[in-house]
């Protein structure tokens, strides 16, 4: 079968001729349109198609408009010029991996070919293979096959992943089974892309294009790769990378440069590609504050933005202040292209202001988690999004027209977190095994094998009572063969924090020394943000005792950088966003078990386990982290299946009253009706009240409650 992967190029229509003979002719492999350039040491070359397969290796495609006379010797040294040039830069460029080398010669034939519109007559003393599109098929089939050992680092090698996500050397590894080693082994397989993220990455539609996928399933990786390609292609272009968590610009930033130095041997120019925050700061321009110099209005700031608007709403309120000042206004478009990671995190109000600002036909790329929190599946409508014409008609639409770049991708494999892992992370973010029922639950039960589950038992229907795993198929096979569930998740309850603190400090000691890790494998994950510097503090001091140097992301360090080669790194939730670490402890998880706001603090565990990209460590103290390892044994019984009932439209209704979110006036209240609460029963315990005494109405109404309370949770475990 033939894999088309569509990049921008001007020559459709003998692409398309080009493509239609492959296919018919039943050719496999993977072709690239319009592959991404190569650098010489003189010049850039232009690669109008590229096809690798086991059958035939490596051609590199040259299109050409026109047939040259057959007495134009002059015009076909040129041609056969270009094809040289394209001979020995994708030679150069093969050359420099090792696994691609034989002795001193590379060991993969490249192949190259011009293809005309018609059938060439070439001169004699012309070299090379010049034909029509009609031919190439025939002439294919005449190529030797590739040594099936070598077409892995070659696709390796041209969809440069191992220079945008170097493998390390891991010197350190010595014993075969340590989690050094094992890493290593995962490393290296996951030095290629997938066919879903190629077509992310390479594809790029002359509009908006939408990327969506779980955590971990490449979108950060794939909007860098997707920078670098259309900065290669557009060096004039000026091009925005924009994200929510200021921790990313570290990553992608690293991602960008090195895919850059795959295309051009150099630096990206970065006044026209441009890694932003999205909101900026005084130290640091982002998109608003960018587009609000442009429009000489003055940036607001966060707090400005909180006392205003409140906190929650602070980053969507300025942006729609900017949108209300640039209304009806003129204006000059500040972007060709407009790339957004994190986009579940960002307003309405942002992409508004982002789509008035980047030039037609509006390059936006956005990716985004295909589950922005655990009770929504979905981002806003493209209407809410962009906003609509007079006519109430987005001014956006996604297709995916056959033969074209696609405008709407998923990327439906999980290379970050092992299938344990996210199984933990659903069955507490959910509360799946909690006593007191489930916190939160998508709208639509089919969404669940549309993020990777597949039902074991009954059927995905309100009400019915269903039983799901991973399916295979959304997780890589090395995961199952390298790592143990019993040691990718592991549950640990402590008296107080500092015998918590002790623990993980020991096991990172362990880590560093038996386990083979480096310490920029490891992640500290803070839930509670607010008291993320005291309870940093515990951590800090005990693995100091040890000899072993850390420190609190964005406190002590920039707060642009997360990772350190000789500090461990502690994150608060926020800041842990947007990262992973191979072996992650989330600490002071009793945080997440109760309390209002329940959806809020289960979806921040659920983030917090999701960082992991091998092994996960839940910790946290009291009675509190019982409960919650008791939820954690629960899924074990089960062998990390998730076995529950599916909420009607009833239960879901209740759910997100019980559990939403709350303005500071609801905690208020919710405050003071605790209060008037507790001095009632204490009253009524020391016998100075009697239930007699209280007048009609609240008798009446206590009674009512009682006795409401008391028949639903006869009718639930009738239920059960």
């Amino acid at each position: 079968m033939l894999e088309v992967v569509y990049g921008q190029t001007r020559k459709h229509v003998i692409a398309s001729r080009v493509v239609d003979v492959l296919n018919q002719a039943g050719v496999a492999g993977t072709l690239y349109i319009a592959y991404p350039v190569l650098a010489t040491a003189d010049d850039r070359i232009d690669v109008d198609a590229l096809l690798v397969g086991p059958e035939h290796g490596l051609i590199a495609f040259m299109f050409a408009d026109l047939v040259p006379n057959g007495g134009d010797l002059e015009g076909w040294r040129e041609i056969q010029l270009e094809q040289d040039r394209l001979y020995f830069a994708i030679q150069n460029n093969l050359s420099r991996h090792e696994s691609l080398r034989s002795g001193r010669e590379l060991a993969v034939k490249v192949q190259t070919v011009t293809i005309f519109p018609s059938e060439p007559h070439t001169p004699k003393e012309i070299t090379g293979a010049f034909l029509s599109a009609e031919a190439i098929a025939g002439w294919i089939g005449s190529l030797p096959p590739l040594r099936s050992d070598l077409l892995r680092p070659l696709q390796s090698a041209l969809q440069r992943l191992t220079n945008i996500k170097p493998i390390k050397k891991r010197a350190n590894v010595t014993r075969a089974k340590s989690r050094g080693s094992i890493l290593k082994k995962i490393e290296r397989e996951i030095a290629n892309l997938d066919q879903w993220q190629k077509r992310a990455a390479i594809e790029s539609p002359d509009g908006p294009q939408r990327i969506r996928g779980l955590a971990g399933s490449g979108k950060t990786v794939v909007l860098a790769l997707k920078a670098a390609y259309l900065h290669t292609q557009h060096p004039d272009w000026r091009i925005a990378v924009t994200f929510h968590s200021r921790a990313l610009y570290q990553q992608i930033t690293d991602f960008i440069r090195r895919f850059s130095f795959e295309h051009l041997n150099d630096e990206p120019n970065w006044e026209n590609l441009r890694v932003l925050h999205a909101w900026g700061g005084t130290d640091r321009s982002g998109v608003y504050t960018e587009i609000a110099a442009a429009c000489e209005a003055e940036p607001r700031d966060f707090l400005y933005a909180k006392t205003r608007f409140g906190r929650s709403d602070a980053f969507a309120g300025a942006c729609s202040e900017l949108l209300a000042l640039t209304s009806g206004r003129q204006i000059t478009p500040l972007y060709d292209a407009v790339l957004i990671d994190e986009a579940q995190d960002l307003p309405p109000s942002f992409f508004q202001l982002v789509y008035r600002f980047t030039k037609h036909p509006k390059r936006i790329v956005w990716a985004y988690d295909e589950l922005q929190k655990l009770s929504e599946a979905a981002m806003p409508s493209m209407g809410e999004l962009f906003g609509s014409d007079e006519k109430g008609e987005p001014y956006f639409q996604l297709a995916n027209p056959i033969g074209q770049p696609r405008q709407d991708i998923v990327l439906p494999v999980c290379y970050r977190n092992t299938p344990w892992a996210l199984t933990l992370a659903h069955a507490l973010g959910f509360g799946i095994y909690r006593n007191g029922g489930l916190v939160q639950h998508f709208d639509e039960p089919s969404l669940w094998t549309e993020v990777g589950y597949r039902l074991v038992q009954g059927q995905l229907s309100p009400g019915e009572k269903v039983q799901l795993e991973r399916d295979p198929s959304s997780y890589p096979s090395y995961f199952k063969d390298l790592i143990h569930p019993d040691d990718a998740v592991i549950s640990m309850t402590f008296k107080n924090q500092e015998e918590q603190a002790n623990w993980v400090a020991e096991s990172i000691e362990k880590n560093l020394g038996e386990d083979e890790l480096e310490i920029d494998d490891i992640l500290i994950v803070l839930p509670d943000a607010y008291l993320a510097r005291k309870q940093a503090g515990v951590l800090i001091e005990a693995l100091l005792k040890r000899g072993i140097n850390s420190h609190l992301a964005g406190v002590t360090t920039s707060r642009d950088q997360i990772f350190s080669k000789t500090s461990v790194a502690i994150a608060n939730i926020h800041r842990s966003k947007g990262n992973e670490a191979p072996m992650v402890y989330v600490v002071n998880s009793n945080h997440c078990f109760s309390g209002y706001e329940l959806s809020t603090l289960r979806n921040i565990i659920f983030t917090g386990i999701t960082r992991s990209r091998a092994w996960i460590r839940v910790c946290g103290y009291g009675p509190e982290m019982e409960q919650l390892e008791a939820e954690i044994g629960k899924l074990r019984e089960n062998n990390f299946k998730l076995v529950f009932k599916l909420p009607s439209a009833k239960d879901l209704g209740k759910l997100r009253m019980i559990h939403r979110e709350r303005t500071a006036d609801e905690k208020t209240r919710i405050r003071k009706a605790e209060q008037g609460l507790k001095e009632f029963l204490e009253t009524w315990q020391r016998g100075d009240l009697a239930i007699e005494n209280l007048p009609p109405e609240l008798r009446t109404r206590l009674s009512q409650l009682l006795s409401s309370e008391g028949k639903e949770e006869a009718e639930d475990e009738d239920s059960e």
